[in-house]
């Protein structure tokens, strides 16, 4: 990494002052960090292919794997994308909140072809977070924002977790504090004639299903449609053991509910799901130290949010591919580089 993108950038407190600036320097076409409910953000103008660009390099990320759009509200969304009945009540329901929907781009819609990594579909969501709604709303453009943190690496769920993965590679972090449900949203693609999960998260397919009917599982092979569809993902340093039943000398222990006294850490003593997704990416950094050889996680409930505590659990403990990913990626065999993209797609 550079002395550039080592240096820490400004964090900034929540003011209307600081809001205002945030916004120009998105307008401007800079990167800025700002906190939503699930993990903060590398926010930038969607709608500039130079800015879009600006998040994959500061990521290290492949092109290949798209971006979330994030919105204020559906109307905003719908200038962009192709809503049917399942996406509006969806949208309706659960909208602001941790759920993207994958739907048919509309080709003026002004977002970058980069961002949605040349697909004919575009990942949309609106935050349920009053700064990244008032950032969003103050900027008056969509926003791309993928995790704040290089590539394949813990997502972030505070401003000082950004500032040690990114450094200077972004132009400022707006500081909102922990985030409230701390995994990323739930991704459904509307775009098949029955709804595919492409990613567990912040809300429960259960719940989604309720309203549009049962959901398909993602498909393997194909360009991806959503983020965080990578075999090796949301991955620390150190090795990660998921469903240890004891742990092992000289590793770290994380525990879930009453169950485990001697866990390095536990990410609910209580068992309560919702506090486990929260504290998740947070222990996971805490562990991934000397003295350390790795990680041991205590079994999780798979229904609710224990999908994807392990989901993301999976992705971490992942052996390392050797197919390109978001860590290997020679960009040479990518798609075209990001100036031969229209300004207007």
């Amino acid at each position: 990494m550079s002395a550039g993108a080592a240096a820490k950038p400004p964090i900034l407190a929540v003011s209307p002052d600081s809001i205002r600036a945030a916004a120009d320097a998105i307008r401007q076409g800079d990167l800025v960090a700002f906190p939503t409910e699930t993990v903060y953000g590398l926010g930038a103008d969607a709608g500039n292919d130079r800015a879009v660009a600006a998040v994959f390099a500061a990521k290290d990320r492949p092109r290949f794997n798209p971006l979330i759009v994030h919105v204020a509200d559906r109307e905003a969304a719908a200038a962009l994308v192709r809503f049917d009945d399942r996406a509006r009540a969806l949208a309706d329901a659960f909208w602001p909140g941790p759920l993207t929907l994958v739907l048919p781009r509309r080709p003026r819609g002004g977002v970058s072809l980069l961002a949605g990594a040349g697909l004919d579909t575009l990942a949309v969501r609106a935050p349920d977070h009053d700064v990244a709604q008032a950032l969003l709303r103050a900027c008056g453009r969509p926003i791309a924002a993928p995790s704040a943190n290089r590539s394949g690496a813990v997502s972030p769920t505070t401003a000082a977790h950004v500032a040690d993965d990114l450094g200077g590679r972004v132009a400022m972090i707006l500081d909102g504090g922990p985030c409230r449900i701390g995994v990323e949203s739930t991704v459904v693609d509307l775009t098949e004639a029955m709804p595919v999960l492409l990613r567990p998260g912040g809300i429960p397919g259960e719940r989604l299903a309720a309203l549009v009917g049962p959901l398909q599982a993602a498909p393997t092979g194909g360009p991806a449609r959503s983020p965080g569809l990578l075999h090796r993902h949301y991955a620390p340093f150190r090795p990660v053991h998921p469903n240890a039943r004891q742990s092992e000398f000289g590793d770290a222990f994380l525990g879930f509910g009453p169950g485990w006294p001697n866990a390095t850490l536990n990410l609910s003593p209580a068992g309560n799901l919702e506090e486990a997704a929260a504290n998740l990416f947070a222990m996971l950094r805490a562990l991934d130290r000397d003295p350390f050889r790795a990680i041991r996680v205590a079994p999780i409930p798979d229904h609710g949010l224990g999908r994807a505590i392990n989901d993301r659990l999976t992705r971490a403990a992942a052996a390392p591919s050797p197919e390109p990913d978001e860590d290997t990626w020679n960009d040479d065999r990518g798609p075209a580089a990001p100036c031969a993209l229209p300004d207007d797609t």
